[in-house]
């Protein structure tokens, strides 16, 4: 057995120092956009070895193996659901389905702003409730690209808009995940969490316009994004507190979606909005080829359900697989579970990380038929088959994705093999236990602790299973409420997905804009952080301030 050593230095400055090492090099180098991301991220898991063995006593066979374990987790699940709904999404631009989408989306509004409100945000929220792990990102990054946004709007864009939803996706996974590692109720939590993100739900659609358009252009369609933002809140904080925290976001998402499209119905904004740019200076603009001009003529009732086919067929697929009774019996009959040798239950999570030593488990757990890039793969496969596409043709097809996708898919599992080291051999721990150390301004900086742990790991899930217990804990040490802290862990973490590596190259990977991983982080880093702070400035008045909203409702 070896026990994680939090302090390896034996002075917390430079053990906390050493522990950001991978992090700030991978997040430099990518930055910089002088080194591809695939080789930032191998440069960086390097790093991250060189640590954990030097510094940490890791040993170094542990560290290896760590390593690729985490190499395979990056494939599967989160590859997996990459490529499988690049395939999809290349069946349907090869079968012309996609161009009566375009056309689809435009009768409803030509307006850019709009449109990013109906594909990126609210359309997103129900990907992000029904498989989340990445797929609203490559769903909406994928069509907003289609419909002619530029690379940059449509890759940072998508990353903005899925943020209010995260703690709700894969029907509640993030929540039941922090609910299993702190013991607390899941039903609590998730009402929690309820009472923090509305607000931002509320925010992040005007955010979003006033990233892409200005001021100016968010103010000129300000009744749409209230419409928009008031319609997902309202849902969210009603469910989340009055039913369960599992259908939070499909309910909230279909709701906005309906109530955006019939508004639209009455009232449209004075002006049109048509640059497919953003505002100020857009690098990706140069990319991007002559747009051909949309058909603006009215999809007949045929053509129109011809060009929802497929992904209402996703929709039904994701919600099937979604479902606790489908993933316990795929599960049951149709999964290995690998225990990595010399490393499962070999390592000792041990106080004040956990309450008392713990071993860490190390278990490749390929429930292949439930993993959400499964489902995206059965769905790409019957929109095939009901398009015309021929079995050979999807081979053919499926072949050329691979191809256009394997520089990601390495990135991918580079970047889950970073996180997978820094969590077992208790790194990412010694980062928390700075933010811990806070005293009095810990509601503030344990909200932080969410977007670090969802940055490090690209996960609201893992960084609530890794930092919940902590929050738990310091919590209850400093007075404060653990039901509070452990929410406030996820309600942070979803501003943290928008720069966590995995989704940045999900987003490069779904535009075709592969190799510019550095724009979209520099573009989208600091809407993340100040989203991230004013979460945490709603925490502290909660804490000090406001404390009804900490009540739990009966």
């Amino acid at each position: 057995m070896w026990d994680q050593h939090y302090n390896p230095l034996g002075n917390t400055a430079l053990s906390t120092i050493a522990a950001a090492l991978p992090v700030v090099t991978l997040l430099v180098l990518i930055a910089s956009g002088k080194v591809k991301a695939h080789l930032a991220a191998i440069v960086a898991l390097v790093v991250a070895n060189i640590i954990t063995i030097g510094i940490f006593t890791m040993p170094w066979g542990m560290s290896i193996r760590a390593s690729l374990l985490g190499v395979v987790v990056g494939f599967f699940p989160i590859g997996w659901i990459v490529l499988n709904v690049i395939f999809l999404y290349r069946i349907t631009v090869e079968t012309g389905r996609f161009e009566l989408l375009q056309r689809a989306i435009g009768g409803v509004t030509t307006d850019r702003r709009l449109q990013l409100l109906l594909i990126a945000f609210a359309f997103g929220a129900f990907f992000e409730g029904a498989s989340g792990f990445g797929t609203p990102v490559a769903i909406t990054g994928a069509i907003l690209i289609g419909l002619g946004f530029s690379p940059l709007a449509a890759s940072g864009l998508s990353l903005i808009a899925n943020t209010a939803p995260v703690a709700y996706g894969a029907l509640g996974t993030p929540i039941q995940g922090l609910a299993t590692v702190t013991g607390l109720d899941p039903y609590v939590l998730g009402a929690m969490v309820g009472r923090q993100l509305p607000f931002f739900s509320l925010i992040v659609p005007f955010w979003l316009i006033w990233a892409f358009a200005g001021w100016r252009g968010m103010i000129a369609i300000w009744p749409a994004v209230l419409v928009t933002g008031v319609s997902f809140a309202v849902p969210q904080f009603l469910i989340s507190n009055f039913i369960n925290p599992w259908i939070v976001d499909i309910g909230a998402s279909l709701i906005s979606m309906g109530c955006l499209i019939l508004f639209l119905r009455v009232w449209q904004p004075s002006e049109l909005w048509t640059s497919p740019e953003l505002r100020g200076h857009d690098e990706s603009a140069a990319t991007m080829q002559p747009a051909k001009p949309l058909d603006t003529t009215k999809l007949t009732q045929p053509q129109l359900w011809s060009a929802l086919l497929p992904w209402i067929i996703v929709c039904v697929v994701m919600l099937v697989w979604g479902t606790g009774a489908f993933k316990g019996w795929a599960n049951a009959n149709f999964a290995w579970k690998y225990q990595v040798p010399e490393l499962h239950n070999m390592i000792n999570k041990v106080p004040p990380v956990a309450a008392k030593p713990t071993p860490e488990a190390a278990v490749f757990d390929f429930t292949w038929l439930s993993f959400t890039g499964t489902g995206m793969l059965l769905a790409a496969i019957i929109s095939g088959l009901l398009m015309g596409f021929s079995p050979m043709k999807m081979v053919a097809e499926y072949g050329r994705t691979i191809r256009l996708c394997a520089i990601s898919l390495i990135t991918i599992s580079a970047m889950l093999a970073i996180g997978t080291l820094t969590r077992l051999s208790g790194v990412d721990a010694t980062l928390g236990l700075a933010f811990a150390a806070t005293g009095v301004l810990y509601p503030f900086f344990g909200t932080l602790l969410g977007w670090l742990g969802v940055a490090l790991t690209g996960s609201d899930t893992a960084s609530n299973v890794l930092f919940g217990n902590l929050q738990r804990i310091t919590s209850e040490q400093l007075g404060l409420s653990p039901v509070l802290m452990a929410a406030a862990n996820s309600s942070g973490g979803v501003m943290g997905k928008m720069i966590d590596a995995q989704s940045i190259v999900v987003a490069s990977t779904a535009t075709n804009w592969y190799g510019h991983e550095g724009s979209i982080l520099r573009y989208v880093f600091l809407h993340s952080i100040v989203l991230a702070c004013l979460v945490g400035v709603l925490v502290t008045l909660q804490a000090y301030v406001y404390p009804f909203t900490m009540l739990v409702l009966k």
